[in-house]
């Protein structure tokens, strides 16, 4: 058994690339464009990582997806949890549960789906992070 990859449903394409690509620095992998199903499949993958992947589910006609959390999240480790998280702040995107510890974090994608940042070693707490409230929910 090996595992392949979790797919999230996505509302705007461009959107999601943004975050998952330019935020969060995923890499495409691959596209597939499904004409009779009217679908697109995006996968996206870590730099380097050769395990699991996200796979961004995009329905051509609209829906509407609630709930996004209730399947858990993504989790994803980083070298510099700060400057990530600062980095999808000076992108407008909130950090729901900042890394005041220096070890984990929560954001939202543009979907709504949970994804949690966890430091790559130690760092000390720092701020602003350390004393940030957390915002919403994760």
């Amino acid at each position: 058994m090996k595992y392949l990859h979790t797919m999230v449903r996505v509302s705007n394409v461009e959107e999601s690339l943004r975050f998952y690509c330019a935020g969060l620095g995923l890499e495409e992998v691959r596209r597939t464009e499904n004409e009779k199903g009217r679908f697109t499949l995006i996968f996206l993958a870590a730099p380097g990582d050769t395990g699991g992947e996200v796979e961004l589910t995009y329905n051509w006609d609209p829906e509407e997806y609630t709930g996004g959390r209730n399947f858990g999240h993504l989790a994803y480790r980083t070298k510099d949890i700060y400057a990530l998280c600062q980095h999808l702040q000076d992108m407008g995107v909130v950090i729901n549960r900042p890394p005041r510890d220096g070890h984990m974090a929560f954001v939202r994608s543009p979907d709504g789906i949970s994804i949690e940042l966890i430091q790559e070693g130690h760092m000390d707490p720092q701020e602003p992070w350390k004393s940030m409230a957390n915002t919403g929910v994760w």
